[in-house]
């Protein structure tokens, strides 16, 4: 499905005329609303028809065949659980509650649900599902799927889902239609956001049915309710869905011209360079390119000189998440900061920037890039007010400096870098002795190994490897399939891997599941650096908390600026563009979404169709 926002505040009433009701405090027991928006007003007004980044005539029909690169494939359609990896298509089986726009940061729209009644402090929320939602076997959609999938959550949900949910208490079925919600606290809607466009109910009576298991994987195709239904399975190999044409949601204004083709087959590939090879030669159609090399220099073939083969390259203010190395603090070795700052200076950025990644990206200096959520400069007076309670706690520096990382010209000669990393392993108990970084009190050489799940950054990674190398670290690069690479991350079984931390916008409760103190110690956690810091707890608490945009930005930059200084990760690059290549039939809107283009999380082009005269008249 689209990518969905988290989202809270300005409500929409669902009176006729229809009007803006703007929820500011106790003035009323609660309103009911069709649309949700923690800032302002929403854009799209009731009576909306469709988004403007769709064609509402689009033609239904035609084939789009598209393709993922997982070594080991996908071997679960669970998508509650934490075992098992996932087809990215799988969620156009399914519906959430609300959905965003595409347009705003902070809003979203009735979905699955009609309508939704909010407290006036919050600490309840009762959505209404709509008349007419009904699962594919054509059962209606009810409250108590939406109980049943809370409870499967909660006992045996994913982390990463339970951190999303953390903050509801209960979830009940008031009749066949109205679910009620409580918080466990009030004065934050956020939660209530968060419930609505994260949960996507399950049907009780199917998976409560001939014995089936919520708790454990499964390759049998679930039944769902969204656009889609699963027509053909083949592990290993490729995943097909075929388009519900009388589709419940179909003539909403959530969906219209959304889902145009009638069967969309996702083909896996265990290697992305094979991958490429595939595309060149007709094998899929659609494609977002995320190496600079190729999309610099590897569409050089016949069907993109000739015109069967299109590149674009879409601008986008998604706020975008933070990449780079997350080193892991549960052991010992990099439990000093200054250790890991070391390590920061020891990675080339603009060597590989220049010689790798044909200068098309720009170094990530925030957890929250692309965005007006990162720390920038010197912290501002808003920064400093919630920084100054905790000054003996943090460095001078957080509170006075702009976090920065030392720049090079390009061309690999970084002793200046080299030279203030070894006095930093140095103050920090380390030497180099007989060739080998050596921790003077133990006797331990050290040694990190990089983890990787892919192999797709294997030319980022060795250059950083043979860096640290020549320093006296025993660095290694091992990559493992992906069901190895997950067991170990779950069991957080690693020196380094490469993470890239997405967040909803505003940052909401992926906050803590990302760095709280709290989530460090739960196996299968977000929390891979083993973050515990009474510190961001706090300012996590303040951003979650805050009434206003402002205040939202304040702590997070303020929070950004601890993380940085603690040098959590090695920080890698960002791209503000979306680069696609797809063939010329395939046809898109005019107008794209200020900040969603949906393929990125989902590998599907939710609002693109067949153009079928180009199809027709294409070459072989």
């Amino acid at each position: 499905m689209r990518r969905l926002l988290a989202v809270a505040a300005t409500l929409l009433t669902l009176a006729a005329p229809p009007t803006i009701v703007t929820v500011t405090g106790p003035a009323f027991a609660s309103v009911t609303v069709t649309a949700l928006k923690q800032f302002g007003e929403p854009e799209f007004k009731p009576g909306f028809t469709h988004f403007p980044h769709v064609n509402p005539d689009a033609p239904k029909g035609g084939t789009v065949t598209l393709a993922e690169s997982q070594p080991g494939t996908y071997d679960s359609l669970n998508t509650l659980i934490l075992r098992g990896v996932r087809p990215r298509t799988l969620g156009l089986i399914s519906d959430t509650l609300m959905v965003g726009s595409g347009w705003e940061l902070d809003a979203a729209y009735a979905h699955l649900a009609e309508s939704v009644e909010v407290a006036d402090d919050y600490g309840w929320a009762v959505f209404t599902l709509r008349q007419g939602a009904r699962w594919h076997d054509g059962v209606p959609v009810t409250a108590a799927d939406v109980v049943f999938t809370w409870d499967a959550i909660q006992a045996h949900g994913a982390p990463f889902i339970k951190s999303f949910l953390d903050r509801i208490a209960k979830v009940e079925a008031l009749d066949e239609r109205r679910v009620r919600i409580t918080l466990n606290g009030a004065g934050e809607i956020k939660p209530i956001i968060d419930f609505a466009v994260t949960l996507a109910p399950q049907p009780r009576h199917w998976w409560t049915a001939q014995g089936r298991d919520i708790s454990k994987t499964t390759l049998e195709a679930p039944l769902g309710s969204g656009p889609y239904r699963i027509a053909a399975v083949d592990p290993g190999r490729s995943i097909t869905y075929e388009r519900v044409k009388d589709w419940w949601a179909k003539d909403l204004p959530t969906a219209r011209g959304f889902y145009n083709f009638d069967t969309v087959k996702d083909d896996f590939y265990r290697d992305d360079d094979v991958m490429f090879e595939a595309f060149k030669a007709g094998a899929y159609d659609f494609r977002g390119e995320y190496r600079a090399q190729r999309w610099t220099t590897g569409y050089d073939f016949p069907a993109a000189r000739d015109g069967r083969v299109l590149k674009l390259a879409v601008p986008s203010e998604l706020p975008l998440g933070a990449q780079g190395f997350r080193l892991n603090t549960r052991r010992d070795k990099f439990a000093d900061v200054r250790v890991r700052e070391a390590l920061a200076l020891l990675f080339d950025f603009d060597w590989i920037q220049k010689n790798i990644l044909y200068g098309q990206y720009k170094r990530t200096l925030s957890n929250f890039p692309n965005s007006e959520f990162g720390a920038a400069g010197k912290p501002g007076p808003d920064e400093l007010a919630l920084l100054e309670p905790y000054r003996d706690r943090l460095a001078e520096r957080v509170l006075t400096q702009p976090f920065t990382l030392p720049a090079g010209d390009g061309s690999g000669n970084n002793r200046a870098q080299v030279r203030e990393a070894t006095r930093l392993f140095k103050e920090a108990g380390w030497e180099v002795r007989n060739g080998r970084l050596t921790n003077v009190k133990t006797g331990e050489g050290m040694a990190i190994e990089f983890l990787d799940g892919t192999g797709a950054l294997t030319r980022v990674i060795q250059p950083y490897v043979e860096t640290l190398r020549r320093v006296g670290i025993d660095a290694t690069l091992r990559i493992v399939d992906t069901a190895q690479f997950q067991a170990r991350t779950d069991e957080f079984d690693f020196d380094a891997i490469i993470v890239n931390m997405n967040f909803f916008t505003p940052p909401g409760t992926e906050l803590r599941g990302y760095f709280g103190s709290a989530a460090a110690g739960i196996k299968g956690s977000s929390n891979y650096s083993g973050i515990h810091d009474p510190v961001a707890d706090a300012l996590i608490d303040k951003a979650l908390a805050a009434k206003d945009l402002p205040a939202v930005e304040a702590a997070t930059r303020a929070l950004d600026r601890v993380l940085l200084w603690g040098f959590y990760m090695v920080p890698h690059w960002y791209n503000p563009e979306n680069w696609i290549a797809h063939r010329a039939w395939l046809a898109h809107p005019a107008v794209w979404p200020k900040y969603d283009q949906d393929y990125r999380s989902t590998n599907f082009p939710a609002t693109w169709w067949v153009d079928a005269a180009k199809k027709a008249g294409a070459q072989p």
